[in-house]
């Protein structure tokens, strides 16, 4: 990779972050490397840089990162043996503001990228108290909907998203990290008492409804961590009441109302 972008001239330095500046680098870690491209080649960068990613040994596959919204990233995979590499391409105005330190690799002029880097502002995306509660309701009453239609499948991958999005971040909020998803919880011993375990449902209606259950009693102990947040009117009240209560006349009458 170095090489690579020593090589080509419309490169002005390589970085690395990740596991790799945080710690945990093991054969299973991501590689999350950042090219920081000239001003004036970034539209021809952005337009061949799968060209670029190919031209790298051992290319199986990539694909864009707007899903993520990020669309200046790459994500890779190359192998045997099989390694996940993330190559997001940015200018070197963008290190003014970083989620993270990162170590540099590689540099044309090593002392300004250095000092770019360490000058530039770090911050986590974090979100407020406020963001979680706006939508944490939404989504475990959407994962009872699913339930009472039977749809279990579809129940289960919400509670996953809600353990992604809700739970994972204010676990970490409650251990004093950065909000970072459900990643590796079991290895810094975040959910030592086992709630969020208990979220994880089986293809069963009573193994689901008792994992939304449980997703909401541990939404309601994490959020207590900030007095100060407005609980939603009505909650958990409502959405109990309604997986105790939910059936096909009861939905049909409720969907009635709002038309």
């Amino acid at each position: 990779m170095r090489n690579a972008v020593a090589s080509d001239e419309q490169f002005n330095a390589l970085l690395i972050g990740g596991s790799y500046i945080h710690g945990g680098l093991d054969p299973h870690s991501d590689l999350d490397f950042v090219i920081i491209v000239e001003d004036d080649s970034y539209a021809e960068v952005m337009a061949s840089r799968m060209d670029f990613a190919g031209a790298l040994a051992d290319l199986v596959s990539a694909f864009t990162g707007e899903h993520v919204g990020e669309p200046r990233l790459l994500i890779c995979l190359y192998g045997p043996p099989l390694l996940h590499v993330d190559l997001k391409f940015v200018l070197a105005s963008d290190l003014d503001h970083q989620i993270e330190q990162r170590a540099v690799l590689f540099a044309r002029d090593p002392a300004a990228i250095e000092r770019r880097v360490q000058a530039g502002r770090v911050e986590w995306p974090n979100l407020p108290s406020e963001w979680f509660e706006a939508r944490a309701w939404i989504w475990l009453h959407y994962a009872a909907t699913k339930l009472a239609r039977g749809e279990l499948y579809e129940a289960i991958g919400m509670l996953g998203f809600f353990r992604e999005q809700v739970l994972g971040p204010l676990l970490c909020r409650r251990a004093g990290r950065n909000q970072r998803g459900v990643r590796r919880v079991e290895a810094l011993g975040l959910d030592e008492e086992g709630k969020m375990a208990a979220t994880v449902a089986r293809h069963d209606p009573g193994s689901v409804r008792d994992a939304i259950a449980a997703a909401i009693d541990s939404y309601l102990d994490l959020r207590a961590d900030d007095p100060g947040v407005k609980p939603t009117r009505g909650m958990p009240g409502l959405l109990h009441a309604f997986i105790d209560d939910a059936g096909p006349s009861r939905r049909g009458a409720a969907a009635a109302r709002l038309t």
